[in-house]
């Protein structure tokens, strides 16, 4: 079984991205190949990069990067969940990614993303490079909800339709696939 963190990657008050992620988190949840871990970066609250060495020196002195470290360190897989903001992706999950190098490194990570009519993938394409420069591998299999907000319920939960399921399946098969596969690469 893998360790899969889920990052809803949005902070702002009013944000969606919880209800998005605790939908995906359901699902993979019944995957059966993953133990499941939702992180949130608005609870999680990183600040603004504050480390005075390169993250690849793993030299961290503030105590949030050592957790940080840690959390980030014990997974085998990501799902990053994220809003499209002027056909990007949100900073604070820049800033969680730069906070650290090695962590991520060989491990492979797909995407959720929702928004209105590009659904967010303007988002999804600028974070693949980035991602890329981290030794991540991001998984062609995605889940893209266009007009999001006809999703959500009037209890405030996200409740996606067949589509969307389907997608989220093969995203799940795909991303257990690369876990296993960059396994050797992440125990060396």
């Amino acid at each position: 079984m893998y360790n899969l963190k889920i990052i809803a990657a949005t902070t702002r008050p009013g944000r969606k991205s919880p209800e998005v992620a605790a939908w995906i988190l359901e699902i993979a949840e019944k995957h059966g190949g993953f133990e499941v871990e939702l992180l949130d970066l608005a609870a999680i609250n990183l600040p603004m990069m504050d480390e005075p060495e390169h993250p690849r020196m793993q030299r961290y002195t503030q105590e949030h990067t050592k957790a940080w470290s840690r959390t980030i360190n014990d997974a085998d897989a990501f799902i990053i969940v994220t809003a499209e903001y002027n056909h990007g992706y949100p900073a604070p999950l820049k800033n969680a990614l730069d906070y650290l190098y090695n962590e991520w490194t060989y491990k492979p990570v797909a995407f959720v993303s929702y928004g209105g009519v590009a659904a967010g993938t303007r988002a999804v394409q600028q974070l693949k490079p980035v991602v890329a420069a981290q030794k991540m591998v991001p998984v062609v299999e995605s889940v893209n909800v266009p007009f999001f907000t006809k999703y959500i319920t009037e209890d405030d939960r996200f409740v996606g339709d067949e589509g969307l399921e389907k997608s989220a399946h093969g995203m799940l098969a795909e991303l257990a696939k690369w876990a296993e596969a960059l396994k050797p690469m992440r125990n060396k």
